[in-house]
């Protein structure tokens, strides 16, 4: 009787590992449908790259707003000021870089030195970033923001920040079960996305 049960639970499990693994092999072949459908959409490999280096700039600010909030996170939130440096996208980033973001600083500035109690503390990351995009030499923005150097950068960033937030979540299934995890995590795969499919368009 004992035997029967034990292969009736065996059974049981071969069926469970079976339908995980139908279960990420149809994940698979969405994934592959998506790139090919926004490949085919875009006109190409630099519209996928492009999308991407949107959704992974957004993605950094959304995690930037989320751990300023009381979500309060363990992740070094600091390192996403200069992956959104590198990564914005060209039209927002000469937006921000000039006049509108120089009044932007000096505002900033302004309050930081003679008005601090009126400078909130959630505005030092928006305030640096401001500070970055206007005060950043011509060799961080033309020889390093858009290449190969910054996208490898983005990429030791977000398994950085990924890696710190499995550890502080207590393992990489709790930041999937928590509650306040999953945002998290999801954020910082979207921010890996970028720099890993950006370097295989370079490679190929």
């Amino acid at each position: 009787m004992g035997r029967v049960d034990y292969l009736a639970m065996k059974t049981e499990d071969l069926d469970t590992l079976s339908l995980v693994n139908s279960d990420v092999e149809e994940l698979k072949i969405a994934a592959k449908k998506l790139f090919a459908d926004v490949y085919e959409l875009g006109g190409g490999l630099a519209f996928a790259v492009s999308f991407l280096k949107f959704t992974a700039s957004f993605s950094a600010i959304y995690l930037l707003i989320l751990d300023r909030t009381n979500w309060k996170t363990k992740m070094l939130t600091s390192l996403l000021i200069p992956y959104i440096f590198l990564s914005l996208p060209s039209v927002i980033f000469n937006f921000l870089s000039g006049d509108v973001g120089k009044w932007i600083a000096f505002v900033a500035v302004v309050l930081r030195l003679f008005f601090p109690k009126h400078f909130p503390d959630w505005l030092e990351m928006p305030g640096s970033l401001i500070l970055l995009l206007v005060a950043a030499p011509h060799f961080l923005v033309h020889h390093i923001r858009g290449t190969w150097i910054g996208t490898v950068i983005n990429l030791f960033i977000g398994c950085y920040l990924l890696q710190e937030h499995i550890r502080a979540s207590g393992g990489f299934r709790n930041s999937f079960t928590q509650p306040r995890g999953v945002s998290n995590t999801l954020g910082i795969i979207l921010l890996l996305v970028y720099p890993v499919w950006a370097l295989i368009v370079r490679v190929t």
